[in-house]
């Protein structure tokens, strides 16, 4: 089944177990066993099994599994349901006793758990950045001004929208400033990208439903969408909270496709390399927004010059192998997508390709 087939799931049921086999897949067993047990609420008069089972639209392109994951493992975060340790930590291996834990739980919690299911989950992951530093090393390397305007649209957070605030260790080249809080620092496979440095001069990210990490609560509620077993990624969240309460990241809030148009459309300071990035959300845009994107890179790109460089920087999914891709456009230059890397969904390595 490629990755187009799986976005157009409708069939509850099909979309839980398929959510439930890449979460184990993904080193991520007692998610797979709670987000599993969701099967165990159809017949249960919960507001929130209804809701579940009367989903309206494509349950997976909608996240709707991992929606309620997060509201579950929100439980366990705020002291509320500490049984649930157990079953992320590996010391409940029956399915069964799962079932039963998390039927109780939302019948229990219901009220608290029924709005997790208003939006789609925020997975904010610094670890993404390696990707984007390493694209960014790659066009400062002759290709582009190593100076970056960074746009980035489905920015949540903005945690990789501070990734020049990072330090960055990618197989023998490292960049970044030194006594970063935040090391950025994935198994490297392949050789190194280019030793060089680049320098991000202005960053401003877009979300049409953006987290304040100031904010205890929504700070709270980012972890809660993420896989409790993934310990890495929770630590990289609190080095982000950090520098956050320092300097916040600048987010809009506003649709993905006016904000490009918008953005791009500004005047552009020279010798400044201008770059539009996203990463794992492009599948989740409506088909119209796509297009508004899309035409407003060629716009971009077609007014791009020597000392006003335009680059487009994307880490997303093949639909045809799943595999989490790399590839960059720049302007001028022809505007030819290039496969730099294949990288982990959550930044534990990156493929090097490039040259």
């Amino acid at each position: 089944m490629t990755t187009g087939d799986v976005m157009d799931i409708v069939s509850v049921p099909e979309a839980i177990e398929w959510q439930a086999t890449h979460a184990e897949q993904a080193g991520a067993p007692g998610t797979a066993q709670v987000v599993r047990a969701l099967l165990t609420l159809e017949d249960s008069e919960a507001a929130t099994a209804r809701r579940i089972f009367a989903w309206q639209g494509l349950s997976l392109r909608d996240a709707m599994p991992l929606r309620i994951a997060g509201g579950i493992h929100n439980l366990l975060l705020t002291s509320d349901e500490p049984r649930l340790e157990a079953v992320y930590a590996g010391r409940m291996p029956s399915q069964a006793d799962v079932d039963a834990l998390i039927k109780e739980l939302v019948e229990t919690h219901d009220a608290r758990l029924l709005p997790w299911l208003d939006g789609p989950p925020q997975t904010n992951e610094a670890g993404r950045s390696a990707s984007f530093a390493a694209a960014l090393l790659w066009l400062a390397d002759g290709r582009t001004s190593p100076r970056f305007e960074w746009l980035e649209i489905g920015a949540s957070a903005g945690i990789n929208t501070m990734m020049g605030r990072y330090r960055y260790e990618l197989g023998d080249v490292h960049a970044g400033p030194q006594g970063s809080p935040m090391i950025i620092s994935p198994e490297w496979r392949g050789n190194s990208p280019p030793n060089t440095q680049f320098t991000l001069v202005a960053a401003r990210g877009n979300d049409i439903a953006p987290v304040d990490l100031t904010d205890r609560s929504e700070a709270l509620r980012l972890k809660s969408f993420v896989w409790p077993e993934a310990t890495g990624r929770m630590a990289r969240i609190d080095a982000a909270i950090m520098l956050a309460e320092d300097e916040p990241p600048h987010i809009d809030r506003m649709d993905a496709g006016q904000w490009v148009k918008a953005e791009l459309a500004k005047p552009q300071e020279q010798d400044v390399t201008r770059v539009l990035a996203h990463s794992i959300m492009w599948q989740y845009l409506p088909d119209a927004t796509q297009d508004l994107i899309e035409e407003a890179m060629r716009e971009a790109g077609a007014r791009a010059s020597a000392d006003q460089p335009f680059a487009h920087i994307s880490l997303e999914t093949n639909r045809e192998t799943f595999a989490h891709e790399l590839h960059v456009r720049y302007w001028p230059g022809g505007g030819e997508a290039v496969h730099l890397a294949n990288a982990h969904p959550h930044g534990a390595w990156v493929e090097w390709l490039g040259g």
